[in-house]
């Protein structure tokens, strides 16, 4: 089970973290990783991270304003969002692959959050 937290409405140029927490899986090793859906569009790619945290994964266009990290301990991995745009409004959703693999396609991704809406506004 995912559960994603954080979102919210904010203003252009702002910033704004995003939270999922796993719970119920018993192995290692898992890949987690965000994507977003604005309305109208496709799911798309934002951020992926390994179990170690070295090896991380962004949408090119995203690259040097979100962050992705992750707290094992913890369970959670984090999406850090900064100066943001209307255009990065969308619903944010947290997923899970039971791989080592960190990768940007949707199908690979087992297990998903329920979302969290991110607003933007100008």
């Amino acid at each position: 089970q995912l559960q994603a937290s954080g979102g919210g409405s904010v203003q252009a140029g702002d910033s704004l973290r995003v939270s999922c927490t796993a719970s119920g899986w018993t192995g290692s090793s898992y890949a987690l990783g965000w994507f977003r859906q604005a309305p109208g569009n496709e799911r798309e790619f934002v951020a992926a991270i390994g179990w170690r945290s070295r090896i991380t994964r962004y949408a090119d266009p995203l690259k040097d304003r979100f962050t992705i990290s992750r707290d094992n301990a913890r369970n959670t991995v984090t999406l850090q969002m900064n100066n943001l745009t209307p255009e990065d409004t969308a619903v944010y959703y947290c997923a899970f692959d039971p791989s080592s693999r960190v990768s940007d396609m949707r199908e690979l991704y087992r297990y998903w959050g329920q979302g969290t809406l991110v607003t933007v506004s100008s």
